[in-house]
């Protein structure tokens, strides 16, 4: 054996049952982890001789790396995990990594042939970040690794993060991978679509809102927009600042097709898991539940809430992370019901995190459609470019990507639509243009305008007056065929957009959903 471990502190209401004579001859294991004074999602690494390294313990409590946020955190875990065990197999003990130890791990993870699953040089970088915080904080000299310093990091980082959708090529993707359709539209036979509703409102309200996904994925029943725009067609909600990555709250929209496909899941699949729930007795035996009994209104929402012992408590609505969230119930009809929006099958709160294994699956449904067997035998990684085109491919990031990429277009042709610019007219008043940018900006949450351009828009840089607008007189008052004809010849000449006509010719077009 010479993998490390990595063993994550789980939520308190995570725990399940111990067995009575303890874990690793520990009676009470939670009283001895808080006495340590590691807390809910702190990783513990664990040697290969199955020992707790009590250096790398102390790295973990440190004020370095308690400051993460808690994602960033178990990102960062999981990079040193691989390093550690790329240094056990080589016999050299993680504090006396030399900087040409580092280099040929660098060497190995990106550029090396022996190695099947190499990564990419944004990742890298991304992983030269976390190795620096832990030489750091050791007070290695020299560092072995410094993602400050030129020859660590890589010369061809390029964010692989960044890929989009047409909103025709997800209405293919949902239809195969969350719908249960076949290649020709038809559904799948032995189809379980239990929680088609519950999946396809949540890619709906992303697609339309650009929210990511811990900002959709820890939404609240009463978080839900209601309060419509002018024009009717949108509706706005808050963003809580806990759940924001800036920690600060903004507001989002979200389309009223979206908002009716939440109401629809909400009616049904929301209502007939908490009735199983209720029947079986799962909210009873949960270790932590706050009844909630008032949110206040007004600029300032504040929750109310009453434990299981009857102490009183409350909070901004907006402080509340999604770990608190999760706690929340109301009293229904038939008991206690979770406030959490999204829930799985059993009526359990589903973690933000599961909506990637869910993106997962649904593009393994959409290869087992359109690939062979040979191709899919082929992973991922190792796939040529022709049998990766050939199928979509999305992730919860792929939803914010698209909207932005799909709001420039959209707010570059009302701007046409608004000046009445004339085709002459368009290049002598290019510069009116830069309003979409910073409106796609404040939609996405971003402070500065240049992040989005380098980090969401920048592999379409060239997606200027000219190739936005540059229509045909036909095309400009062609309505959904004008705009999909545009994302079609969009698709041809930037890499990274997915549509349906480019991914492959033969397959029947899915109308967006």
């Amino acid at each position: 054996m010479d993998e490390w471990w990595l063993v994550f502190v789980p939520d308190p209401e995570r725990w399940g049952p111990l067995p009575e004579e303890g874990v690793l001859g520990v009676r009470d294991l939670p009283a001895a982890l808080d006495e340590v004074g590691l807390r809910p999602g702190d990783p513990v690494f664990v040697r290969p001789d199955f020992v707790v390294d009590p250096e790398l313990l102390q790295f973990t409590l440190s004020s370095d790396f308690r400051d993460l946020e808690r994602e960033s955190r178990r990102n960062y875990a999981t990079d040193i995990r691989l390093l550690l065990s790329w240094l056990w197999r080589r016999g050299v003990p993680w504090r006396a990594a030399t900087i040409a130890d580092l280099r040929a791990y660098k060497e190995f993870r990106v550029d090396s042939p022996l190695n099947p699953q190499r990564i990419g040089g944004a990742k890298w970088n991304r992983e030269a970040a976390a190795l620096t915080q832990l030489y750091k904080w050791a007070k290695a000299s020299p560092l072995p690794v410094d993602a400050g310093r030129r020859a660590d990091r890589s010369a061809s980082a390029r964010s692989s993060r960044v890929s989009w959708l047409t909103p025709r090529t997800w209405g293919l993707w949902q239809d195969l991978g969350l719908r249960g359709r076949g290649r020709d539209g038809a559904p799948l036979p032995g189809w379980d679509g239990r929680t088609e509703l519950r999946n396809t409102a949540f890619v709906g309200l992303t697609l339309s809102s650009g929210l990511r996904r811990q900002e959709a994925g820890a939404m609240l029943t009463f978080d839900v927009p209601t309060r419509r725009l002018r024009s009717g067609r949108y509706c706005h909600g808050q963003v809580a600042s806990a759940l924001s990555r800036s920690k600060r709250d903004r507001t989002f929209y979200a389309s009223i097709e979206s908002v009716r496909q939440l109401g629809a899941y909400s009616e049904s699949e929301r209502t007939w898991a908490i009735q199983r729930a209720q029947e079986e007795g799962r909210y009873e035996k949960l270790p932590l539940m706050r009844l909630v009994t008032d949110v206040t209104h007004g600029p300032v929402p504040v929750v109310h809430w009453v434990e299981r012992d009857g102490t009183a408590g409350r909070r901004e609505l907006s402080l509340l992370d999604w770990r608190e969230r999760q706690w929340l119930f109301v009293e229904g009809p038939h008991g206690p019901e979770p406030v959490w929006l999204w829930l799985t099958e059993q009526g359990m709160p589903m973690l933000p995190d599961r909506w990637n294994t869910l993106f997962r699956q649904a593009n393994q449904r959409c290869e087992e459609a359109l690939l062979t067997r040979e191709e899919r035998e082929v992973s991922r990684p190792l796939r040529s470019a022709a049998v990766r085109g050939k199928v979509p491919y999305a992730t919860p990031h792929s939803a914010r990507h698209s909207m932005a990429l799909y709001m420039l277009v959209v707010l570059n042709e009302l701007m046409d639509k608004k000046y009445g610019l004339t085709a002459a007219d368009r290049r002598d008043f290019a510069q009116l243009y830069g309003d979409p940018w910073w409106l796609v900006k404040t939609l996405l949450g971003h402070r500065d305008v240049e992040t989005t351009k380098e980090h969401y828009l920048s592999p379409v840089m060239h997606l200027q007056l000219e190739s936005i607008l540059a229509f045909d007189a036909e095309e400009e008052h062609g309505g959904t065929d004008g705009m999909n004809g545009l994302f079609t010849r969009l698709a041809r000449e930037t890499s990274g957009i997915q549509d349906v006509e480019v991914l492959f010719d033969a397959l029947p077009v899915a109308e967006a959903s």
